[in-house]
């Protein structure tokens, strides 16, 4: 799990030197120089979600907030550092909240220049997975591993707060997460795995835009969300998948009142007909899906059932894997991605 630090960049050798920080942005960041590793390139990686296991406002302090629903599929970054450039030249060319990103870790640890930045990611876009706040937390840890330097999470958070809400991805764990002041709330650790249904409703979700036009909740609804998210608190800590799922579907529920989901009561039949857990959503996104436990013996037929089942409603269906507690969550890995002999096709009507 990862820990909250002070804004600090730590060296990843014993016998380093303070290098001169050039901006003010960052004045509690500290710097430090390896004489003993050579500048390159580095790589970082992601993960991404399902969406969330609850999203809403809490009562009194109107606070937007979300319980994180971290998946085994990844995003991944290779930064070359060129202190010669003038910019970062970015692959694909239409990620440009990742080069920036990139232009904001090299000047908060005090280097010139750019480099070429190139990213691959498991995570579709515009879907409510979370594949923009991946790219960009794989990014940061990129640029960190090529000039030899670590970002503590807490950094991670301030650079992307200058570039847009986030999810809370670069927590290795489920968190209680302010996700419009990209800043922790609180840790909640981690749940045994899970098998998700995914139901891509189709088209594209823009988060920032679905944000600022939905409705805002109602005080009953407020309240609602204080007590889903104290249900949720409890669940996780007691690994209890039975009941964050129901906390999952009601969310879903009261956000299907914003963002109508006319695949919804469909997805909720056939979770009872496999006897799933629940149905979770991304709740500025397009993609619902239902929840099974991965240790079920029944599992493979279980999905196998919901996928056939799904296949006839309109969209694309497909499944995915929670990340659990005994999974690699920055690096991922065979433990990571095992389906329990799940296979996963993916079936398409789009309509």
């Amino acid at each position: 799990m990862s820990s909250r630090g002070g804004l600090a960049l730590q060296t990843l050798c014993e016998d380093a030197t303070m290098a001169p920080k050039e901006h003010d942005q960052f004045s509690d960041l500290q710097v430090l120089e390896c004489p003993h590793r050579a500048v390159g390139t580095g790589v970082g990686r992601s993960f991404g979600t399902f969406g969330e296991l609850l999203q809403g406002v809490l009562p009194h302090t109107g606070q937007h907030f979300m319980v994180t629903s971290p998946l085994a599929a990844w995003s991944t970054a290779t930064f070359q550092y060129d202190p010669e450039s003038s910019s970062v030249e970015i692959q694909p060319p239409h990620k440009l909240k990742s080069a920036r990103l990139a232009t904001l870790a090299l000047r908060a640890a005090g280097r010139p220049g750019g480099g070429r930045l190139w990213l691959s990611s498991e995570l579709p876009e515009g879907k409510g997975m979370a594949s923009s706040s991946a790219d960009l937390v794989a990014t940061a840890r990129a640029v960190a591993d090529a000039l030899g330097t670590r970002l503590t999470v807490v950094d991670i958070e301030s650079l992307l707060r200058q570039i847009e809400p986030s999810d809370g991805v670069m927590y290795d764990e489920i968190v209680d997460f302010g996700h419009r002041d990209v800043r922790l709330r609180e840790g909640l650790g981690a749940l045994p795995p899970m098998m998700i249904i995914a139901h891509d409703e189709g088209g594209q979700v823009d988060t920032i835009s679905h944000n600022r036009a939905a409705t805002a909740y109602s005080e009953d609804e407020q309240h609602e969300f204080a007590h889903l998210l104290d249900t949720a608190r409890e669940a996780i800590r007691h690994s209890d998948l039975s009941a964050i799922s129901r906390v999952a579907t009601r969310s879903a529920e009261l956000n299907s009142r914003r963002l109508p989901r006319r695949t919804l009561a469909d997805l909720l039949r056939i979770c009872k007909d496999i006897d799933g857990l629940g149905v979770a959503c991304a709740h500025s996104g397009t993609m619902l899906g239902i929840l099974l436990p991965h240790d079920d013996p029944d599992v493979t037929a279980k999905v196998n059932t919901g996928l056939t089942a799904c296949a006839s409603l309109p969209g694309t269906t497909g499944l995915y894997r929670s990340l659990g507690q005994d999974d690699d969550w920055t690096h991922g890995g065979p433990t990571a991605l095992a389906t329990a002999g799940t296979s996963a096709p993916t079936h398409d009507r789009r309509k």
